[in-house]
């Protein structure tokens, strides 16, 4: 593929995602995923399944928690006062407000999201945030997760929960949180990878159903990106827990999937969820 139609296929990727995601935001999809996910795979079900306690989420404003974790980069992060805290692919706020509690007034935490309308519904729950807590330390930008609305060398710690899987140009992405973070500062992001290659044949029916499956990578990918994007202290664990949840939640797209698998394989052997710490 030449330059001028790779360019034409990411941006046709990403209106792709920014479509399902402002779906999400008002209402009218459960899933960036394809079809709704099961009813029993509620938000807050689905979150404490990943390791989010009842009360940050029962504290979080309304709406804030879209079930679009797979993972909880916040108990990784060992946040503390006064850091200056980043979080890719913000939404509807859900892991902004939880960091904004965690590094008081001292500290900001500064949300990038490409889709408007999770803009605006992020935006929206700042007061209430601000009334429950008495803080004011949370903010939201419009932005690609590839050209991050964010200075140079201004970043103690970088967030992301199940986005950068969704990115069709994962190496410019990971040369942007390297370009955002100071010296000595650190990622803490879970994602979707890849164990091993999925089979071919259900590689098309992952494309056109479950882009964020579509979208992952192998685990040892990630490391080379980021080895070669100068990531030091690098420490990539595999949690297989998230799909088998959803696999057992009886999540249709998931539930698809395994049905195309080889005979005694199931989606674990194939993708998981990624914890993903480094730091420059």
């Amino acid at each position: 593929m030449n330059t001028r139609a790779k360019i034409a296929s990411n941006e046709q990727v990403k209106e792709t995602i920014r479509a399902g995601y402002a779906e999400i935001a008002v209402g009218k999809r459960a899933c960036c995923c394809g079809s709704p996910r099961s009813s029993q795979a509620d938000p807050a079900r689905l979150a404490q399944a990943v390791g989010y306690d009842a009360e940050s989420l029962a504290n979080l404003p309304e709406g804030a928690n879209m079930g679009l974790s797979c993972g909880n980069p916040i108990a990784i992060a060992a946040l503390r006062e006064g850091q200056t805290v980043l979080d890719l692919g913000s939404g509807g706020g859900f892991d902004v407000f939880q960091a904004g509690e965690k590094v008081k007034a001292s500290g900001r935490v500064i949300g990038v999201d490409m889709t408007p309308e999770m803009l605006a519904k992020a935006r929206r729950n700042i007061e209430h945030y601000r009334r429950r807590t008495g803080l004011d330390n949370v903010e939201f930008r419009l932005g690609e997760i590839e050209y991050l609305p964010v200075a140079d060398n201004s970043v103690d710690v970088v967030l992301s929960n199940c986005v950068i899987n969704l990115s069709p140009d994962k190496p410019q992405v990971w040369r942007e949180i390297f370009r955002v973070l100071k010296p000595g500062g650190k990622i803490s992001v879970s994602d979707l990878a890849l164990l091993k290659p999925l089979p071919d044949k259900i590689r098309e029916p992952a494309t056109a159903l479950v882009g964020c499956v579509a979208g992952a990578v192998l685990v040892e990918e990630t490391r080379a990106i980021l080895e070669k994007n100068g990531f030091k202290s690098i420490v990539l664990t595999p949690k297989p827990d998230y799909v088998r949840n959803m696999q057992n939640w009886n999540d249709p797209l998931y539930k698809q999937i395994a049905e195309t698998l080889p005979k005694d394989a199931e989606i674990a052997d194939y993708v998981v969820s990624l914890s993903i710490e480094a730091r420059k």
